[in-house]
């Protein structure tokens, strides 16, 4: 893919799958630097489409310290035990926990870079997400990522998860949306 030099903000992508957060980067005059992919085939993909972006394996096997610092973190996290089509075993689940391991990669990332780094993080989920464990696992998700930038922060749960929302916290803030993927 003919990647423009002008890049203001960097991306790393964990979970990359064929790079679709990479692509809409680069759309958006973004840089992918890194991406982090177990699956062959989806790594052969994205070397073809983006040949400057480094290429590492196994999500667990990395440090977050030790990555080039990016600006932006994107991760769409696996799914399957989230979703209303799987066994819903939620973020306890055998895929879904990697989760946490996009959270340490960004916890050391700040930390190696006294917080610079990243500025900006985006999670790609299901819509089971919202409902996974009765609406526990998205208030982990949110207490997670709150817990990046405030280890003090409690995010209440609702009775249902709304669509739509944000949380406004002191020197952060974050805000999720359901969109039709079709």
């Amino acid at each position: 893919m003919d990647q423009q030099n002008n890049f203001s903000l960097t991306l790393g992508s964990l979970f990359d799958g064929s790079g679709g957060f990479p692509l809409g980067g680069v759309l958006a005059g973004i840089k992918p630097v890194w991406a982090s992919e177990i699956e062959p085939f989806p790594v052969r993909v994205t070397m073809v489409r983006f040949p400057n972006m480094k290429h590492y394996g196994d999500i667990s096997t990395l440090n977050g310290a030790e990555l080039e610092p990016v600006d932006i973190i994107t991760f769409g996290s696996p799914c399957q035990d989230m979703s209303v089509a799987g066994k819903r075993d939620g973020l306890g689940g055998s895929r879904s926990s990697l989760f946490y391991e996009a959270i340490r990669i960004i916890k050391e990332m700040r930390e190696a870079t006294n917080g610079k780094c990243p500025r900006y993080i985006v999670w790609e989920n299901v819509p089971g997400a919202f409902s996974s464990n009765k609406g526990e696992d998205f208030k982990a998700v949110l207490t997670e990522i709150c817990k990046v930038k405030d280890r003090k922060v409690s995010v209440p749960k609702p009775n249902k998860w709304e669509n739509a929302g944000r949380i406004l916290g002191d020197g952060f803030s974050i805000a999720w949306r359901l969109f039709d993927a079709q």
